[in-house]
């Protein structure tokens, strides 16, 4: 029961911050101009990246062992798509937050706006899959 509710908590944490960036702190920093927004994207990344990678790894792999130890196939299900966010945010999403992180990049540019228009579509995906998660561990604790 322990993992369970471990596993449960962490995609609907990551699933939470994840929602709160994308529906909140993107669209209102975006509010603020190009050249805002961008000179914000390093500090938030670096504050939020270590919360949501350790939310991310610990939720898999609770809700992985609790499918490993009989829990069912939702257990793996939910932890197949919150795992999925951090190949998806290494690969995909990796080479915009670098270039957005990049001080020779002209904070005010078109460059940057495209840049961070980018970065809200791809960010809503991990929004997304983790909600998606939470609800599937949910359903895998109401199953009982």
């Amino acid at each position: 029961m322990i993992l369970e509710l471990f596993a449960t908590a962490c995609a609907g944490f990551f699933s939470g911050a994840a929602l709160y960036i994308s529906v909140v702190q993107h669209p209102a920093s975006l509010q603020l101009g190009t050249a805002a927004a961008t000179r914000f994207f390093a500090p938030m990344y670096a504050r939020a990246a270590p919360l949501q990678a350790s939310l991310a790894g610990l939720g898999v792999v609770a809700g992985a062992a609790v499918w490993w130890s009989g829990g069912g196939w939702p257990w793996l299900l939910g932890a197949l798509l919150l795992g999925a966010v951090i190949p998806f945010t290494m690969i995909v999403i990796m080479p915009t937050n670098s270039r957005l992180k990049d001080p020779a990049l002209d904070a005010a540019s078109p460059e940057a706006a495209a840049l961070l228009r980018r970065w809200g579509t791809l960010h809503a995906v991990r929004s997304v899959a983790s909600g998606l998660a939470f609800l599937t561990f949910l359903y895998a604790m109401a199953r009982g």
